[in-house]
């Protein structure tokens, strides 16, 4: 038995009862938490009056009291999940990120969280208005998630949906990429039964600013009282707790670093909003279809995503299957680049030009170098964000057959990631 373990049993403090620990002269009041894979044998999890979770190191002369005896729900203890069948059910697929993590108190780290279960009873109000089944199929932090996760997430996905009695699907996931995963799946899944809800945190659940909360709860309503038949993002619409926003998958954007209201549609309105628990949807969005939910996760991973800059070389430029630029302006790069580009194209590279503003629509009819990268035979991506463009050529080099087919299917909006008129 643990350091841990033995002093709280000779003590008989449970999970729930506030505790004051005395160490070095110290005294820390707080309710004693659950351990976890990450707590080291010598540490006590106390949440202090202020929200925060703390770890203590304890030795067998450490002096614990217990100050209040509360209890934790016994069936969130032993992680028992309730069913009622008046109410929808929806799938929780945990993938890791901050919304699903765990403080190492030992080093300070946040690890993603090793059960899906957890991250549900994070917000046990979930189960007032549907039922839950989770399960983890990685722990991984957004950065490290790619084409082939992407993938097993698609099956997945499939799989809940095609069991009837799922209404909608949460994929919990770091914020980093989650721009990224959206697009893959908003290409990769056909014909859906029910809302794919991408949600993550910006700030993790040990912390008083901690989003992760009305994320959670607001994403568990759109997937179990909505007839979207798409992948969305929803995540907080403000950096107050106000209300959450309903973004398209392949118009959304991360655009802050730490703000929790870092996420925003862009070349685009979002779909809606929920506010006081009620769903509004203000905008066009593809709605649920009936029957088998389809998966085609063919992707071409030699792809190549790449930023111009002043002062770029020609041997800057890889060659690939398929090159996206992220240009300047309307989409445009350097004079000194159109060779090696048009050699590219020669060789049976697809090039796409998007653009590093973001807003806007790609145009290279305006000005003299964006004809001249037409006429070799550069793509112009519209008004798709350069991530969405970059996905999606992986997505278009598995299916099409020829440089017109290509063309063809860039250009074709297959999921709403391109738009007939751009928005100011």
């Amino acid at each position: 038995m643990s350091i841990r373990d033995k002093i709280l049993s000779r003590l008989g403090a449970k999970p729930g009862d506030v505790i004051k620990i005395k160490r070095d002269g110290e005294e820390l009041v707080g309710i004693l938490m659950p351990s976890h894979d990450f707590s080291d044998d010598d540490i006590v999890v106390i949440k202090l009056r202020n929200g925060y979770n703390i770890g203590v190191e304890v030795s067998d002369d450490t002096e614990i009291e217990i100050i209040e005896k509360g209890e934790i729900s016994k069936r969130i203890i032993e992680k028992e999940i309730p069913f009622d069948p008046s109410k929808p059910t929806i799938s929780i697929l945990g993938t890791g990120g901050t919304i699903a993590s765990y403080v190492d108190y030992r080093t300070g780290a946040v690890h993603p969280a090793y059960s899906a279960e957890d991250l549900a009873y994070s917000v046990p109000e979930i189960f007032e208005i549907c039922n839950i089944r989770a399960r983890i199929l990685f722990q991984l932090l957004s950065e490290n998630i790619g084409i082939e996760n992407w993938k097993i997430l698609a099956r997945e996905i499939a799989n809940e949906f095609n069991k009837e009695d799922v209404r909608g699907v949460i994929i919990p996931h770091g914020t980093d990429t989650m721009g990224y995963t959206a697009a893959a799946l908003s290409f990769m899944l056909k014909k859906l039964s029910g809302p794919v809800v991408l949600v993550g945190a910006q700030r993790s659940s040990d912390r008083p600013s901690s989003d992760a909360y009305q994320n959670l709860y607001h994403a568990s309503l759109v997937a179990s009282e909505t007839d979207i038949g798409e992948v969305v993002v929803v995540m907080h619409g403000e950096s107050s707790d106000t209300y959450s926003l309903i973004h398209r998958g392949v118009r959304v954007r991360k655009m802050h670093t730490s703000r929790r209201d870092a996420f925003r549609s862009i070349n685009s309105e979002p779909i809606g909003k929920i506010e006081n628990d009620v769903i509004t949807i203000e905008n066009d969005y593809r709605k649920a279809e009936s029957g088998k939910v389809e998966v085609d996760d063919k992707m071409c991973e030699d792809v190549a995503l790449v930023y111009f800059y002043p002062g770029m070389r020609a041997d800057d430029i890889p060659e690939k299957k398929g090159i996206v630029i992220m240009g300047t302006g309307l989409g445009h790069v350097s004079k000194n680049l159109l060779s090696r580009l048009k050699e590219l194209i020669e060789n049976g590279s697809t090039v796409v030009m998007t653009s590093q503003c973001l807003y806007g629509r790609v145009n290279l009819n305006v000005y003299s170098t964006g004809r001249e990268l037409l006429k070799i035979g550069v793509i112009p991506a519209e008004d798709m964000l350069p991530e969405v463009a970059y996905v999606k050529l992986m997505w278009v080099l598995a299916h099409a057959k020829d440089r017109e087919e290509i063309k063809k299917l860039m250009l074709t909006n297959i999921a709403g990631e391109i738009g007939d008129r751009t928005l100011y």
